[in-house]
């Protein structure tokens, strides 16, 4: 009588790994041995065996062990760590769910895609003057998408106008709850388009925040329409006693634009009527298809 071959060294690995696979997931459903046993057919003995590497199972009874459990037959075999049973719930509604619902459960579980992480928002920077809320809220209007002015959702939640609330708090102040506001509105908002005051660039932290969260569009235009707009809504100060102004306004502008060259796209409103500028905005969204779900790479 011959002696039974050893078992080759290379399957240890794959034993061990079933053994405790099937030990572990009886265990968490809370079964006896026993009645595995009853659910696939296969002895208590041989179960006793197999949970501690010595049972020489199968496929076919291995796999109505494994449909006792619950599993695939290659999850008890598979080099991969199995699933729990959580994940194994998750996996099924996944299944179960309509196509619109995949496509927003792959979006949270994919992080490391940016075009997830900003959803649907978009965000218009740029200085005062150049046209983000006009264009803003037009285009709002056009998507059928909320339009959110950053500073009007600072008042709403302090209760007092802009100009309180920077004599309240001051500068630093007003950052902090710029930067608390930009939160919300992520975790109100998947789909809107929002302006945000043109400062907010130089707030490094909250400026990340808002490309990593948002699609970026500078709307941008020359000096003299920034300066004439900003009258034009009836505010004298950038040109009271300040002749330099403009200047002023200049230099600003240049030491700004590496910041604002940061978004994704630009719109140029110099010279242009504002339904020109509008449509070249909804242009931008539908070309970079920032309101696919997921945007550009």
């Amino acid at each position: 009588m011959t002696s039974p071959k050893p078992i080759p060294r290379a399957s240890v690995p794959l034993i061990f790994r079933l053994a405790s696979r099937v030990r572990a997931a009886r265990l968490a459903l809370g079964l006896p041995r026993r009645e595995v046993s009853e659910r696939s057919g296969v002895s208590p003995r041989y179960l006793a065996q197999l949970e501690a590497g010595e049972g020489n199972i199968s496929v076919l009874l291995l796999h109505r062990v494994a449909l006792a459990l619950d599993l695939r037959i290659e999850d008890l075999l598979s080099e991969d760590p199995p699933f729990d049973a959580d994940v194994k719930r998750v996996a099924q509604l996944y299944g179960q769910a309509s196509v619109a619902v995949q496509g927003r459960v792959r979006a949270l579980l994919a992080p490391e895609n940016p075009g997830a992480l900003r959803a649907q928002r978009i965000c218009l920077v740029g200085l005062r003057g150049a046209g983000k809320s006009t264009l803003g809220r037009r285009a709002a209007d056009k998507l059928k998408i909320p339009f959110v002015e950053l500073n009007a959702e600072i008042e709403a939640e302090s209760g007092m106008p802009l100009g309180e609330v920077i004599a309240l708090y001051g500068q630093d102040g007003y950052r902090a709850l710029e930067a608390q506001a930009i939160t919300r509105v992520v975790e109100r908002h998947d789909k809107l388009i929002l302006a945000v005051a043109g400062g907010i660039v130089a707030e490094t932290a909250t400026y990340t925040q808002v490309l990593e969260r948002f699609h970026t569009i500078w709307v941008r235009t020359s000096p003299a329409e920034h300066m004439a707009r900003v009258r034009a809504q009836g505010d004298l100060r950038p040109m009271e006693g300040n002749p330099q102004a403009m200047d002023q306004l200049r230099t600003f502008l240049t030491t700004r634009a590496p910041l604002y060259e940061r978004a994704q796209a630009q719109v140029d409103t110099s010279a242009k009527p504002v339904q020109t500028s509008v449509n070249e905005l909804l242009a931008v969204i539908a070309r970079k298809r920032f309101l696919d779900g997921i945007g550009p790479q």
